[in-house]
């Protein structure tokens, strides 16, 4: 491993499904995003979240969203939105460790004062607190009528009151990764290069999130792609080769660490402009808890240090993150130890020290915080799920028996074993067990419920 604490700078692009990129078999071509993956790992079993929100939050945390109160957004009198102060996150290791960190773009983790980036790790922000969706809120004639605040931009450093910067609406919505997020990244990179400081700079990229608005630099301009979806998916492609050049500008390729994934699958929802490419699997954003909801795609580069051109089977998921980053910059000894981490350390298989993340399972809860499905080796064992379009209006089904798909040679989960073959029940016996340990575990570290001030366990 390299002598100097490699910099780390985390792509998470919004709502960008499994086959969206052309080295995942998408059509629209990536020219820059495919050099990326040949250049380190790329993963096909890569899990994430319910939602935004939880996803972000499991990224930072290295915890399941159901023990932070994070698996949703909470309603009046629930209390605060996003993570109590007390969650510990990838920035704020990575502070303790020594680095520079900032994040430009989406948060959703929190839209009050000590709940914001700059509380949570960040030496500097600048994005919003929520959603992309907002920017849409003023186009509506009644809206200032709703008592709602007119949505805005935030920036914000640790220890001062983050301010407002710029109104949030449809006319920034379309640039906002030109002009802002990926300049401000870029200049983050070459400011820290130069003063030699390792730093950690997590970038919450607008797309594929609705309303989903061209750059007009990219609507309608090349014969070899067709409609706004590819188009946003070629400035996608574009912004993340300006983000790679200026780590290789800068002269630090190979001491940065570069990942790029995505915090939920395409689809559900805006089938007017179609909904981009989950790849093989079944299911979308809000059809879960099929392949589709859930896997995405997932790049880790590090010249020297993580082998080129590997494409795995092993499975990933976005709670790994913080124990992997740890292990990968030396510094596991500051991940916390004091409550439930439900991450793998996949660091030794990320440097090739080891043939396997660690990770052999996944277990997937709703946004309603209960478990909706576990995945043990390649088998699927779904509890409860949603009925077919427009899965955004339904609620989850319960089946009298939870159905069974083998996902080496079904991952599109169209044969449920139990139709098939009764010899099956056997698949339950390890999930049983999983759901046994995550039982135990919360009864002895409760789940913090949705905007609980919470300020840790009692000793």
């Amino acid at each position: 491993m390299s002598e100097k604490q490699p910099n780390v700078v985390f792509i998470l692009v919004d709502n960008v499904g499994w086959g969206d990129f052309g080295v995942y078999g998408g059509t629209i071509p990536t020219p820059h995003i495919d050099k990326l993956a040949s250049e380190g790992i790329r993963f096909n079993d890569y899990n994430v979240e319910v939602e935004c929100t939880p996803s972000r939050s499991a990224i930072l945390t290295g915890r399941h969203p159901v023990r932070s109160g994070t698996y949703k957004f909470p309603l009046p009198g629930e209390g605060k939105a996003g993570m109590a102060p007390w969650e510990y996150t990838i920035a704020e290791l990575l502070s303790d460790a020594g680095y520079a960190t900032a994040l430009f773009g989406k948060w959703h983790l929190g839209n009050t004062e000590g709940r914001l980036p700059n509380d949570q790790g960040f030496d500097e922000w600048w994005g919003i607190m929520n959603s992309w969706d907002e920017a849409g809120y003023t186009a509506w004639p009644l809206f200032k009528e709703s008592g709602v605040p007119e949505p805005m931009i935030w920036e914000g450093k640790k220890g001062e009151q983050s301010k407002s910067v710029m109104p949030l609406d449809l006319e920034v919505r379309p640039i906002v990764n030109e002009k802002y997020i990926v300049p401000k990244t870029v200049d983050y990179i070459k400011k820290n290069a130069a003063a030699k400081k390792p730093f950690f700079v997590y970038v919450g990229y607008a797309d594929m999130h609705p309303p989903m608005i061209p750059n007009p630099n990219y609507a309608n301009k090349s014969t070899a792609r067709s409609g706004l979806f590819a188009d946003v998916v070629a400035e996608m492609d574009d912004r993340v080769g300006q983000i790679v050049d200026a780590v290789k500008e800068a002269g630090i390729d190979d001491n940065t660490i570069v990942i790029l994934s995505s915090d939920n699958g395409g689809g559900g929802v805006i089938p007017q402009v179609g909904p981009g490419s989950n790849g093989p699997w079944r299911g979308d954003f809000f059809n879960s808890p099929f392949e589709g909801c859930m896997r995405v795609p997932a790049i880790i580069r590090w010249p020297g240090e993580v082998s080129a051109g590997v494409v795995t089977e092993q499975r990933l998921a976005a709670v790994d993150w913080l124990p992997t980053l740890a292990g990968m910059v030396g510094a596991s000894e500051l991940a916390p130890k004091d409550r439930p981490i439900d991450g793998v350390d996949a660091s030794a298989f990320m440097l090739g020290k080891s043939d396997e993340t660690g990770r052999d399972s996944y277990m997937f809860f709703g946004a309603d915080a209960e478990l909706l499905s576990i995945k043990w080796k390649t088998y699927k064992v779904v509890f409860r799920y949603t009925t077919n379009a427009p899965a955004v209006q339904s609620g989850f089904v319960k089946p009298q028996l939870p159905m069974m798909y083998d996902l080496s040679s079904d991952p599109h989960e169209d044969s449920n074993l139990w139709w098939t073959d009764l010899t099956n029940a056997w698949m339950l016996a390890p999930c049983l067990k999983l759901i046994e340990e995550f039982e135990v575990s919360a009864k002895k570290y409760p789940n913090i419920k949705v905007g609980e001030e919470f300020d840790g366990y009692k000793k």
